[in-house]
């Protein structure tokens, strides 16, 4: 069964040509725009680190890593990391960043069991960030306004885009809507996570969904989280939990809901021990990261990443991931976006 979402009438606005420029333009742009907004200062990042240290991220936990055996270090196992959702914390207290400022680097990973359609892809690219902040700022009105600010920087990002590339037109809203997962669930009880999505998204065109990995009203989460990164137990307000979220824009190209970051303000030593208790993962406890976080080795941090391929799609106007970068693809899947307009690099 095809995976391709089919965009009715679909056109590229812009040939290969442009769209390489347009690719160029927009991380240039971005990136400086986000480091400006929220004081990152640019980091070199590992594409691989160690096994068994507690450092890659585990995403849902059942997502194989890329390995491979090193052989100066006696076949040790190497892992193609997932993000550096872990690994960034461990910089911020390798450089001593202090509160208020942070780091960003380009993180490049390869995922092996992603299912291939427009907006997954086995290579992902993301600006990922990290910034140190205050005990007295692990709040929900803290994170709104670090979501705030990485939104202005996309509009600004469109419009220089449509700027540069009359034929576009710009379709974010100047504002970003949130609301909570339980919420969410309130409004739609009857509609699945995805359909939920799609009809909040469309209703306001941004929307950040507060509160993911935790488990909601019907007994399920929203969406999975790794127990050791995102704080999603810790209450934020009305009897709610959760300290993190996602950006999610309306793409009115394939009629639907697409997500440019997942972030959130990370565990401290309370919510780390709770959430690995919750996921029956306490033997985690025992790794290099969670010794350092259990010792107050590491500091408070929020943060999260932005997908690069993600944002150069949706604001080129793009129908498929395979558009922007140069992946793999199944034969059968170029063939179908081959006779719908959609040229695969």
């Amino acid at each position: 069964m095809s995976k391709i979402i089919k965009p009715i009438d679909y056109q590229s606005v812009l040939d290969m040509r442009q769209t390489e420029q347009g690719i160029k333009l927009i991380k240039e742009f971005f990136q400086q725009n986000l480091s400006t907004e929220l004081r990152l200062r640019r980091v070199t990042a590992p594409l691989f680190v160690l096994k068994g240290l507690g450092i890659n991220d585990d995403l849902n936990g059942v997502e194989r890593p890329v390995t491979f055996p090193i052989k100066d270090l006696g076949d040790a196992e190497a892992e193609v990391v997932h993000s550096l959702a872990k690994w960034k914390r461990l910089t911020l207290a390798e450089y001593h960043v202090e509160p208020g400022y942070g780091v960003y680097t380009d993180m490049n990973a390869i995922r092996a069991d992603e299912e291939l359609d427009n907006l997954h892809s086995l290579y992902v690219d993301q600006w990922d960030w990290e910034a140190v902040m205050t005990r007295e700022q692990r709040n929900l009105d803290f994170l709104k306004n670090i979501v705030r600010r990485i939104y202005a920087a996309i509009l600004r990002t469109e419009f220089l885009v449509c700027e540069r590339y009359c034929m576009l037109k710009p379709f974010l809203p100047q504002e970003i809507h949130f609301i909570h997962s339980e919420d969410l669930l309130a409004m739609y009880p009857d509609k699945s996570v995805k359909e939920r999505e799609n009809l909040i998204t469309e209703k306001y065109g941004a929307v950040f969904i507060i509160g993911i990995g935790g488990k909601l009203a019907n007994g399920e989460p929203h969406d999975g989280r790794a127990p050791d990164y995102d704080d999603w137990t810790t209450e934020c307000g009305e009897g709610k939990k959760g300290l993190n979220g996602d950006i999610l824009i309306w793409y009115p190209v394939l009629g639907r809901a697409v997500e440019l970051s997942s972030m959130g303000i990370r565990v401290d030593k309370e919510s780390l021990l709770r959430q690995l208790k919750m996921s029956h993962k306490e033997d985690r406890e025992q790794l290099y990261f969670h010794k350092k976080l259990l010792n107050d080795e590491l500091p408070l941090s929020v943060g999260g990443g932005i997908g690069q391929s993600r944002l150069c799609m949706v604001l080129l106007h793009k129908g498929h991931l395979g558009e922007i970068q140069a992946s793999i693809w199944p034969d059968e899947m170029r063939k179908e976006c081959r006779q719908l307009g959609m040229t695969l690099i």
